[in-house]
C-alpha cells in the first residue's frame, strides 16, 4: 500500500462509521467501476478494429470530407 493511501485511510479512520461506509461505498463503487471498463475495453478490440477499417474504407471511396475547426 502508499504512504498516500495509509494516510488517506488513516484520516478516514478518524471518521464516524457512517462517513467511514460512504467512503468506502464510494471508493469500491470506484473500483468497481474502473474493473468493468478495464473489462469492456478488452473485449471491444475487434469492434473498434471492424470501425476503423469501415472507416478507413469511406475515407477511401471518398465519402468523408475534411472538418475545418475554424467555424
Amino acid at each position: 500500500m502508499t504512504k498516500l493511501l495509509e494516510k488517506a485511510f488513516s484520516e478516514a479512520s478518524k471518521l464516524s462509521e457512517q462517513d467511514q461506509d460512504a467512503i468506502a461505498g464510494v471508493v469500491l463503487a470506484e473500483l468497481a467501476s474502473e474493473e468493468r471498463w478495464n473489462e469492456l475495453f478488452a473485449n471491444s478490440q475487434d469492434m473498434l478494429a471492424e470501425l476503423a477499417g469501415e472507416a478507413l474504407a469511406e475515407h477511401k471511396a471518398g465519402k468523408t470530407k475534411v472538418l475545418d475547426c475554424n467555424d
